[in-house]
Order: C-alpha cells, then sequence, then structure tokens
C-alpha cells in the first residue's frame, strides 16, 4: 500500500535510556512502513541536552509553538548520581518543566482501559483523567540551604520601589533550607479555561481540589480564580450539558476518588498533578498504561508517556538481556500526535491511521499476548509474555489486518 502523506511535520522529541530504544522501534516497525513521516527531530537525551547547555530543550518547546503538534519521549532529570554518571556541566532541570513553561500549558493524563487487568481499586470501571497544572510551583523553584542563627524573610518590591516584608523563619540552634514558589494568575487561568474546554469537549464532570484552608492565600487564589472564570464563562455551558464542577479540598477528594467509579476529571495544581497522576495510572494496573497530552491556551499540544526511561530495563539491554518493556503509553503519545496532526490538516486518513494503530494494539493485549507488567496483572486465562519487539510486531500484525 502507499504510505499516509503528511503536509506539516510534528516536532519529534527523542528521549533517554530504555524509552529511546523503544522510540526507535515503534517508527520502525508500525510507522515508517505505513506513514511518510515527517517530523522535525530535536534530540532531547540527556548527552545532548548538556552538550547544548540544554538550548535544544527550549528549542524544541518554540518549535512546538510552530508546527502545533509535538511528541516526546522519557527523558532523564539528573540528580547528583546522573551528575556523575553523565559528567554532566550542571545539575540540568526537567525537560517536562522547561517545555510546559514555556508553553503554559495543562497537562491530561488518562488510563488506558484493556480487557482482563482489573483495577487495583475494582470499582474504578471508567477512566480517571487527571488535570495537571503545568506551570510553576516547585517546578520553577528558587531554593536555598539555611545556616543557624540566619534569619529568612519573604521580600517583594513593587514596582515604585516600597518593600513588603514577612518573615519565614527564624533558625536559631538550627541549620535548614527555604523554597520559594510562584504562580501567575495569567497561568492559573489558562489552567482553569483548558479545564472547563476539555471538560465539555468530553462531556465529564470535572472537580478541582487544593488545600486552601492550609494556604490561605496561594491554594485560595486558584480557588477563586477557578470559581470566577467558572461563573462567568462556563455555568451555563455546564448546565446545557448536564455535567457539573465542583472545588473540594484534596483530602476530600482523595477520600471520594477512591470511593468513586471514575468516569471524571480531576484538576490538580502541578506537585499534587505529578504525584496523583502516577497514583492513579498504578491503581489501573500500571504507568505504562497511562496517556498524557500538554495542552496550551493557544492551542498547541504536545505528547508524551506519562512513565519514565525505564532505567532498570535499560541496564539490562546494555547487558544483551532481553527486556519485556511496556511500550503502549509511547506508542499512544505517537498515535495520538498522528490523530491530532491529520485532524488540524484534515488528513483523514492519518487521524484514521492512529485510530487503527491504538485499537491494533488494545486487541493485541486483549488476545493474551503482552509484557511482562501486563502478563502479572492481567487475568486473562491464555495469556503469553513476550519481549519488547515481539509485542510491537504482534501489534503490527493486527494492524495489517485493519489497514
Amino acid at each position: 500500500m502507499a504510505k499516509i502523506p503528511m503536509k506539516t511535520p510534528l516536532v519529534e522529541m527523542d528521549g533517554d535510556e530504555m524509552t529511546r530504544i523503544i522510540w526507535k522501534m515503534i517508527k520502525d516497525i508500525l510507522l515508517i512502513p505505513y506513514v511518510d513521516l515527517k517530523t522535525e527531530y530535536y534530540d532531547l537525551g540527556l548527552e545532548y541536552r548538556n552538550k547544548t547547555n540544554d538550548r535544544v530543550t527550549f528549542d524544541s518547546a518554540e518549535a512546538t509553538k510552530k508546527y502545533g503538534v509535538a511528541v516526546k519521549c522519557a527523558t532523564i532529570t539528573p540528580n547528583a548520581a546522573r551528575m556523575t554518571e553523565y559528567d554532566l556541566k550542571e545539575m540540568w532541570k526537567s525537560p517536562n518543566g522547561t517545555i510546559r513553561a514555556i508553553l503554559d500549558g495543562t497537562v491530561f493524563r488518562t488510563p488506558i482501559i484493556v480487557k482482563g487487568i482489573t483495577p487495583y481499586i475494582p470499582t474504578w470501571t471508567k477512566p480517571i483523567t487527571i488535570a495537571r497544572h503545568a506551570y510553576g510551583d516547585v517546578y520553577k523553584n528558587t531554593e536555598m540551604q539555611v545556616a543557624e542563627g540566619s534569619k529568612c524573610e519573604l521580600v517583594c518590591t513593587d514596582k515604585d520601589g516600597n518593600e513588603t516584608r514577612q518573615l519565614i523563619h527564624d533558625f536559631n540552634g538550627t541549620d535548614g533550607i527555604i523554597q520559594g514558589l510562584h504562580n501567575t494568575d495569567k497561568s492559573i487561568s489558562s489552567f482553569a479555561r483548558s479545564c472547563f474546554n476539555f471538560a465539555l469537549d468530553t462531556k465529564q464532570d470535572l472537580w478541582f481540589a487544593t488545600k486552601d484552608t492550609i494556604s490561605k492565600k496561594y491554594d485560595h487564589r486558584f480557588k477563586d480564580i477557578f470559581a470566577e472564570i467558572f461563573e462567568n464563562e462556563y455555568k451555563e455551558k455546564f448546565d446545557a450539558a448536564g455535567i457539573e464542577y465542583f472545588y473540594t479540598l484534596i483530602d476530600d477528594a482523595v477520600a471520594r476518588v477512591v470511593r468513586s467509579d471514575g468516569g471524571y476529571i480531576w484538576a490538580c495544581k502541578n506537585y499534587d498533578g505529578d504525584v496523583m497522576s502516577d497514583m492513579v495510572a498504578t491503581a489501573y494496573g500500571s504507568l505504562a498504561m497511562m496517556t498524557s497530552v500538554l495542552v496550551s491556551p493557544e492551542g498547541v499540544y504536545e505528547y508524551e508517556a506519562a512513565h519514565g526511561t525505564v532505567q532498570r530495563h535499560y541496564y539490562k539491554y546494555l547487558k544483551g538481556e532481553t527486556t519485556s518493556t511496556n511500550s503502549v503509553a509511547t506508542l499512544f503519545a505517537w498515535t495520538g500526535a498522528l490523530r491530532k496532526r491529520g485532524e488540524l490538516d484534515g488528513l483523514t486518513e492519518l487521524s484514521d491511521f492512529a485510530d487503527k494503530l491504538e485499537k491494533a494494539t488494545i486487541q493485541t493485549i486483549e488476545e493474551g499476548v503482552m509484557t511482562g507488567d501486563l502478563y502479572l496483572l492481567s487475568s486473562l486465562e491464555n495469556k503469553q509474555k513476550v519481549d519488547t519487539e515481539t509485542f510491537l510486531k504482534e501489534v503490527a500484525v493486527r494492524l495489517e489486518k485493519l489497514l
């Protein structure tokens, strides 16, 4: 068959370790044989980020603004051990945090549900989508180690040079640490509108949760902005769609989530969303079965896997050992990006291909062929554990029948 054409390139952000290996396998086995793949390539592997002083990360984000759709492989956010392992110039910040800050988007993460994988919370029969604010908080923090005897203050200088000071802590008798966080009304408003629009598009209830009883200024600002935008711009639309928005404290939200059957969007601040999306993904069965898309207020989309670089499997791979790494979330990053590219460019054939590739992937698992993580979870009677590459080739067999 002739390859499916593309008009506009995708921004392709390559990554690290085992997911980088899987990235190439997906392209070679499931994409290049069927699609005349056009991408603008950026190597976000840690070695090249270090070589370019992380300039490549900023360039990839700007390219995403230009082309409107990106697909990203998992990347390493270095810690002290990685500094030594990769001989880094400095401890580069999270690429995801950098890209999210530049795009000022909201991350929506939704589990992929397949027959035979029962969530650890069996009442969860429908997906729970985590909407994660993708700007500020701890990911753009400023922090310091503080010597004993120091007095730390929060200082704000207004545009006229006037200072406002508030005591953080007197460090008497002990060393310590401090951290400064920020956010902006503009970004919080974009977050709110993205969540309300996504809820209307998917016809799902929207929950939002912070801890405003403790954080009476910072978290309360989120609560107030959401409430104001909802009342002024979205209440009538939600009523017409028959869906609900409500706010609650995050500890109450956790209790509600555990008792629910799913089927809604749970909006969280940046750090809360980071943690809760991993919790929800694990409870549904596997972090490798979680889609993730960053949506900017301008309608720019960046698709990625919700998990990391699978370091343990990569070290096995380097030793020549066979791995059985789940590639589904990375594969669905590609299908999400191709589908959106097709929608924006009016290429129905490209969007249909993405749908069929996802269907072939789900079909492969539900017919009992799966990687090791799902093999341990699946209740199917006739199931077979296969290695990373074999799974993708099995998907290709089913894809051929659908095309």
